[in-house]
């Protein structure tokens, strides 16, 4: 064998050593190795998912969602009304076990965060949602294509494997509405550990379920913000952090 023949040889393992780190490592993180590098955790493991000025890291439909003062943002109006939902993807992993922490402003309508998500054509998807609204009924609840409310406000459930459920209450609906500020910045919160899910708002707990349906519970997706058809209405979202536990 020639020098060279040797020297790509070389070139070639070296490559395919590579591209089979790059695969475990983005096993093991939910991580996709074409899109943004994720940046290094704090203190207590969570990394930044938002530089605060744009959108690098993000995709969404030509002009869908904007960044204005340090927030994501979209809005509708009566002059650009939205008439089909549409979302905007976080890019650089699909998390499967994590805690993710941000603030919501919302100003009418509904919106919400997708999360072990499946992404569909036209920047659509399916999955579970942590939901809000301006409204007294959604906000807080575990949302779910094709199931709608997975689990409501003040509930804790489990999900069999067949899709039977048992419920009870561990709080007042209308009590945990009155810790939701309307059209002012809210603290959410997402746990995903397991088929166990919980919704925090403000520091109370508003939902939890432990989802081990078979056909409809997800283990692993996107994480994606929703712009929501409808009569006008602007949603913001700023300090979104994330640490990634699976």
């Amino acid at each position: 064998m020639t020098t060279i023949a040797k020297t790509a040889m070389v070139l070639l393992m070296a490559a395919g050593i590579s591209a089979l780190a790059c695969a475990g490592e983005c096993a093991a993180a939910g991580a996709c190795c074409a899109g943004a590098e994720l940046p290094k955790p704090d203190k207590d493991g969570f990394i930044s998912m938002f530089n605060g000025t744009d959108l690098t890291g993000w995709d969404s439909k030509p002009g869908g969602w904007w960044v204005e003062e340090g927030a994501i943002t979209s809005e509708s109006t009566e002059a650009k009304p939205c008439v089909k939902h549409h979302y905007l993807f976080w890019k650089p992993a699909q998390p499967g076990d994590f805690v993710m922490r941000f603030k919501y402003r919302l100003v009418g309508g509904n919106s919400g965060v997708q999360f072990r998500s499946e992404r569909r054509p036209e920047y659509d998807v399916w999955g579970y949602q942590a939901d809000m609204e301006a409204g007294t009924q959604w906000t807080g609840c575990l949302f779910q294509h094709d199931r709608n409310g997975v689990v409501m406000r003040g509930f804790k459930a489990v999900i069999a494997h067949d899709g039977t459920r048992q419920e009870e209450p561990f709080a007042s609906s209308e009590e945990l509405q009155q810790v939701i500020k309307p059209g002012d910045w809210n603290d959410y919160e997402i746990v995903a550990e397991g088929p166990k899910i919980s919704l925090w708002i403000n520091g109370k707990l508003m939902c939890e379920v432990v989802d081990k349906d078979a056909k409809m519970s997800r283990s692993r997706g996107f994480i994606a913000l929703q712009m929501h058809p409808g009569p006008p209405m602007k949603v913001q979202f700023k300090d979104l952090r994330i640490k990634i536990l699976r």
